[in-house]
């Protein structure tokens, strides 16, 4: 989806506004394109993804101090482009104490990390999601689980899309800081994650 230049300003003065519709028009428009930015720099489609939602859910909160006659275009990628960095200076963190922990172990055999975890981090991350609201539990598990888009869960549980785009964007956020305190208390459980490809299953938790 292409916008010309006055469509997109016009978007942009009706989302100042609060049209949630001007809203998903430039969601719709710019959605395609961010992707693909970020998947230049992160390669992991589900951490870019959290980044769009972020970025958008950054705009619509804080759309009555966007300067209309600025570019639209350089002001969202200005928003992407610092929350990118931001994830590789916190990989680049947890990738460092990750191999700091790894030269510390010993006599960790195979099984006992599988057993580790298939108990340890299958609990924390049900923890993690039941510290959810209800509303929040659901329109996730409805994401995640069932692969549901955004627009087919707001048809299903009649919200909005921005609602829905809210919740999981908060939800993540919830999920990442809950994991992330925990996990650094539990330093075997990085050992674990940093010694097996099961990292790559809640990569997008930590990035």
């Amino acid at each position: 989806m292409h916008l010309s230049e006055p469509q997109e300003k016009e978007l942009v003065h009706r989302l100042i506004q609060g049209d949630e519709e001007a809203f998903c028009e430039l969601y719709a428009a710019y959605r395609d394109r961010l992707i693909y930015f970020g998947m230049r720099f992160l390669q992991n489609e589900e951490s870019v993804e959290d980044v769009f939602q972020d970025t958008f859910g950054f705009i619509w909160k804080n759309r009555m101090f966007i300067n209309p006659d600025m570019s639209f275009s350089s002001y969202v990628y200005t928003i992407v482009r610092n929350r990118i960095l931001n994830q590789l200076r916190e990989a680049a963190h947890h990738e460092q104490f990750c191999e700091y922990i790894m030269t510390q172990a010993v006599d960790y055999s195979e099984n006992t990390r599988n057993e580790i975890l298939s108990h340890d981090l299958e609990r924390l991350l049900q923890t993690a999601v039941g510290q959810l609201t209800p509303r929040q539990q659901e329109i996730f598990k409805m994401s995640r689980e069932e692969h549901l888009t955004h627009k087919e869960i707001a048809e299903k549980l009649g919200l909005s899309v921005y609602t829905v785009q809210e919740s999981i964007t908060n939800s993540l956020k919830s999920i990442r800081n809950f994991l992330k305190k925990h996990a650094y208390s539990e330093a075997n459980l990085l050992i674990f994650l940093a010694s097996t490809g099961f990292i790559e299953k809640i990569s997008t938790f930590y990035c």
